[in-house]
């Protein structure tokens, strides 16, 4: 099931690490440290090891021998995003290109005036998104609403090696006073977003088919979203060879306070990324109910 346990891969030692050799030898050098570092996982995370197999093997429809060595590409992959995280907070956004698929959305989304909610997941890289919509006259504040489980002493450090981040962050609160800072931002003309698919123990689910299994999701984005009258889309930012960066925003179609439909199509949309991206799906724990 699609339950996260709050703990995310890496330490703030290892992001050092990287630092030091992003500083010192260049991206694509920190890059071949990767080789060692995913080998490393593959040999010591057994768990993640099989969760990673099975969405390989059996979501993606991969031939037994190209999900066990894509196993190891995972970790690859997920490593080399989260160094261009590192390179990208420490000042090197100049390395780096992008495409952008669907910025006439977004603009259109703000041109309501009504602000917006951006629904995201654990795929490609999401978190350096702001950077680049920097480049393109895109002035507007993000809000990401995140649990204090996610908001760790990682992005602090990451907030310490240059311009600390422009993006708000909304706590979940048990209290649910994390609504009223959603609606105010949203009165501000500001967007939303939110990850739609993890869960923790004791949240309010729903369940759909993604990718041909059914598994939960967390209600409270679709939920909030759906009831709120505000244009939703869904963005993702997907990694492509040679610091390259393809960031996505599709419109969300839905009937208002129909949250299953949302969670519906949200599903749909996140397939379709996955399926032209399938290293770059980074939920490394037993996702499906089956």
């Amino acid at each position: 099931m699609a339950q996260w346990s709050g703990k995310s891969k890496g330490t703030v030692l290892g992001y050092k690490i990287f630092v030091y050799c992003i500083k010192n030898l260049g991206i694509k050098a920190a890059y071949t440290v990767l080789v060692f570092v995913a080998f490393y996982y593959v040999l010591t995370s057994w768990k993640s090891n099989g969760a990673i197999y099975d969405y390989l093997k059996n979501k993606q429809k991969f031939s037994t021998f190209k999900a066990f060595f894509g196993v190891y590409k995972s970790y690859f992959t997920f490593g080399q995003v989260l160094i261009d995280k590192v390179a990208i907070n420490a000042g090197l956004r100049h390395k780096f290109t992008y495409d952008f698929d669907g910025i006439s959305i977004l603009k259109n989304l703000l041109a309501q005036k009504k602000g917006g909610v951006l629904i995201s997941a654990h795929v490609g890289n999401f978190e350096i998104a702001e950077h680049f919509f920097a480049d393109i006259d895109f002035e507007c504040q993000i809000n990401l609403v995140t649990s204090d489980l996610e908001h760790s002493a990682i992005k602090n450090y990451l907030d310490s090696l240059g311009k600390k981040s422009a993006v708000k962050f909304i706590i979940i609160k048990e209290d649910l006073s994390h609504i009223f800072e959603i609606n105010h931002a949203l009165s501000n003309n500001e967007l939303i977003c939110f990850t739609g698919d993890r869960y923790f123990e004791g949240t309010k689910v729903l369940e759909n088919d993604l990718l041909g299994a059914n598994a939960k999701f967390a209600a409270g984005p679709f939920l909030i979203a759906s009831r709120l009258k505000v244009p939703v889309a869904f963005v993702y930012v997907m990694k492509e060879p040679n610091l390259h960066y393809h960031l996505y925003t599709r419109e969300a179609q839905f009937k208002q306070r129909d949250a299953q439909a949302l969670l519906q199509e949200y599903c749909t949309s996140v397939a379709s990324v996955v399926k032209k991206y399938p290293y770059q799906w980074f939920n490394f724990f037993k996702f499906w109910n089956t």
